[in-house]
Parts: structure tokens; C-alpha cells; sequence
């Protein structure tokens, strides 16, 4: 019976994880699996190891704070990978903690090492890419460009596709429920979609603000949409409620899960247009069909810093795996009103570049194949036996 030790720390990676253990049990039949996870990769059969929220912490001042029981959390699942013998450790995302377990075990036994989703060192550090290949074999990439940066260190890396791709599309009959439980009728909508930190939802409001007024003015016929994160429902209602245009706030928390799941995808679907902060959020909009305009930015000593290790001449993951630039970006000292405005109205206009950048990106991130879990799951089974015929 082959055995698996798995470890998550975040919602994504959990989702991740329980479909990777689909995918080996079809391909490997029965599998031990060990590990720290959430509902989901319990409910595929994981017996946590801990509660994984323990371990879901972002930002360098929350990490810090934390510091002496997450390093206690990182020894105890080294202790337990080495423990257990699995023939493979899979760590997902959350590179703060996983990648410190990998190293830990890799430093005490010759087990596999396996990490799933690529750093972004495309982006920005790729030192971090070498300093990995001192502990881990095998990384699996959730963009098709990441391989040859992985390759180049001596690590082997398989694109797996992203999971966006398998993530369920609105149907017609959702989306006219959602226009008339929300009196939406036939108008066109704009989404509007700030981010989810406190941080950064803070910073954006006031340039989204002046932007969607900006808009407004310019076609008072559309209908803002602002499908807020639970965790800054409270900053981002109470602002909104200010704005001087109509803005209907959706928020999870009122719905039951799967109302609330049905309802975003709704809404992402019969969106005109969106105006989002950067991150993966371009993935779920391309998945929707909804064109955008990207915009994000930080503190000033951020700027000056990410502005020199930046690698790339664009952050938004539309423009980079359809190998385009039709997305218009405003990031950092350009993140203002007018600008964005212009950009949303000149989209309004003329979205046909974006739609066949959108589909182009969902056709390279696997939509339509295999699912990415399975394909995970084919690329661990490979990198064990080619492991083994090594040996052999």
C-alpha cells in the first residue's frame, strides 16, 4: 500500500490537496494518507495531524508574532513525515511553512520530496528557486511558463493546470435568478473587487471610489456590484456606504455556503466588466468571460522594493499565460482614478482582445483535459518510479 504524507495550510491548498488525493487513489488504488489539512482533504480521508488553521498565517508581522509556535508546528510535522516513512512528502503552497518541514525531513532521510504550486520566481527572487533544489525533488506548476525556472535548478516540474479550470461556470438559469433576486434586470454590471486583506482593501477603496464615479458618470446605466471577503465585510460596508453611487454589497456570510459559492460565480458571469485588485482573481474572471481592468497598490517603501526585483513587465496572469497585454494594469504610483476610468470605458467599448486573451488562457491552463488534481497525481506516481528506476 503506497503511503502519502500531505501538508496544507491555506483554503487553496486544501482544495488542492483533496484533489490530488483523488487523483492517486484512481491511479494507485489504496493510499495511506498522513498529514495536516483542511475539510476537504478530511473529508477525501486525511486524518490532520493538527487543525490547519493554526498554520494559515500571512504577513511578515503575524508570522513573527507567532514565530515560537510555528516553528514548534513545523518540527512537530517533520517529526511525524519521519515518523510515518511515507513514499512521498507533498507539501502545498504556503511556502513559510511547508518548505521548512521538506527541509527538516530532506536533512534526516532520503524521502521524496514534492511541492505543489511553483514560488513565483518569474516574478520576482529567483534565488528562491535554488535555495528549494537543496530539498526538493519535484514541484508541481500551476502555470505553463513555470517548468524550465524549476528545470534549471535541478528539480524536476510538471505543469499540472490550474485549478480554476475545473471551478463550476453559472448557468443561464443562476444568473437570471441572481439579476432578479438582486432587481438587476437586463442593465449591464460592473464588478467591483478590491481585494480581500484589510490592508489592501483600504488602501484601494478611495482610487476605486473616485474611479467607479468617474464611470458612473460616463454611463449612468450601469449597475456596481461589489461581492466583498468575509473577513472585511465590516471595512468594506461601511465605507461603500458612503460612495455617492448605488453599490449592491454581496456578502457570504448572509448565504449559506453554497448559496454564497452560487451567487459569486453568478455575478462574475453577468459582469460587463470588473475592475479588480491583482492576484488570481484574473484567473476567476477569464473563467467567467468578464473582462477587466487590474489595479493594486502598496506603501511606499513596498513600492520601491518590489519596483526593483520585479522581473516582469506585467502582474496580471491574463496577460502573461496568453502571452498578451490586453489587460490594462495600473500598479503602484499608477494606480490612480482618471486613468483606471479611461481603461474600464475603453473596455466597455471594445472587449473582443480581452475575451480571446481570456479564452486562449483557459485553453493553456488546462481547461477541457485532464483535471489538474489527476494530472498531480500522474506526475507524483511518474516522479516515484522514475525514482525507483534510479535505484533499481
Amino acid at each position: 500500500m503506497m503511503r502519502v504524507f500531505v501538508v496544507a495550510g491555506e483554503a487553496s491548498g486544501d482544495k488542492l490537496g483533496a484533489a490530488l488525493m483523488e487523483g492517486l487513489r484512481k491511479h494507485a488504488g489504496e493510499v495511506q494518507f498522513d498529514g495536516v489539512g483542511g475539510e476537504r482533504m478530511q473529508a477525501a480521508g486525511l486524518k490532520s495531524l493538527f487543525p490547519m488553521d493554526e498554520i494559515s498565517i500571512m504577513g511578515i508581522t503575524e508570522i513573527l508574532s507567532q514565530y515560537r509556535k510555528l516553528k514548534a508546528r513545523i518540527r512537530e510535522t517533520a517529526d511525524a513525515v519521519l515518523a510515518a516513512k511515507p513514499d512521498v512528502l507533498v507539501t502545498i503552497d504556503l511556502p513559510e511553512f511547508g518548505l521548512r518541514v521538506a527541509k527538516l525531513v530532506k536533512e534526516q532521510s532520503n524521502i521524496r520530496t514534492v511541492h505543489y504550486v511553483a514560488p513565483t520566481v518569474w516574478a520576482w527572487r529567483p534565488g528562491r528557486a535554488k535555495k528549494m533544489a537543496r530539498f526538493i525533488d519535484h514541484v508541481l506548476a500551476l502555470l505553463p511558463f513555470e517548468p524550465p525556472y524549476m528545470e534549471a535548478e535541478g528539480m524536476r516540474c510538471d505543469f499540472v493546470g490550474h485549478p480554476v479550470v475545473t471551478d463550476p461556470v453559472a448557468t443561464g438559469e443562476e444568473i437570471a435568478q441572481f439579476r432578479s433576486a438582486f432587481d438587476v434586470g437586463d442593465a449591464p454590471v460592473a464588478l467591483v473587487l478590491p481585494g480581500s486583506r484589510r490592508s489592501e482593501v483600504s488602501r484601494l477603496l478611495p482610487i476605486f471610489r473616485e474611479a467607479i464615479e468617474r464611470l458612473h458618470a460616463q454611463r449612468p446605466g450601469l449597475r456596481f456590484v461589489l461581492p466583498v471577503a468575509p473577513n472585511a465585510a465590516h471595512l468594506v460596508t461601511g465605507n461603500v456606504q458612503e460612495w455617492p453611487v448605488p453599490v449592491t454589497i454581496l456578502n457570504p456570510t448572509d448565504f449559506d455556503p453554497d448559496r454564497a459559492a452560487i451567487l459569486k460565480r453568478s455575478v462574475f458571469a453577468a459582469a460587463d466588466i470588473a475592475l479588480a485588485a491583482s492576484g488570481t482573481v484574473s484567473l476567476e474572471l477569464a473563467a467567467a468571460n468578464t473582462p477587466m481592468v487590474i489595479a493594486y497598490d502598496m506603501n511606499w517603501l513596498s513600492r520601491q522594493i518590489i519596483g526593483r526585483m520585479l522581473r516582469v513587465d506585467t502582474v496580471t496572469l491574463v496577460n502573461l499565460v496568453s502571452d498578451t497585454r490586453v489587460v490594462p494594469e495600473f500598479i503602484g504610483a499608477n494606480c490612480r482614478p482618471a486613468p483606471i476610468a479611461d481603461a474600464l470605458m475603453h473596455v466597455l467599448d471594445a472587449p473582443d482582445e480581452q475575451t480571446r486573451a481570456m479564452s486562449l488562457t483557459m485553453e493553456r491552463l488546462g481547461r477541457g483535459g485532464v483535471a489538474p488534481g489527476e494530472r498531480a497525481a500522474i506526475a507524483v506516481l511518474d516522479g516515484l518510479n522514475e525514482t525507483r528506476g534510479q535505484k533499481a
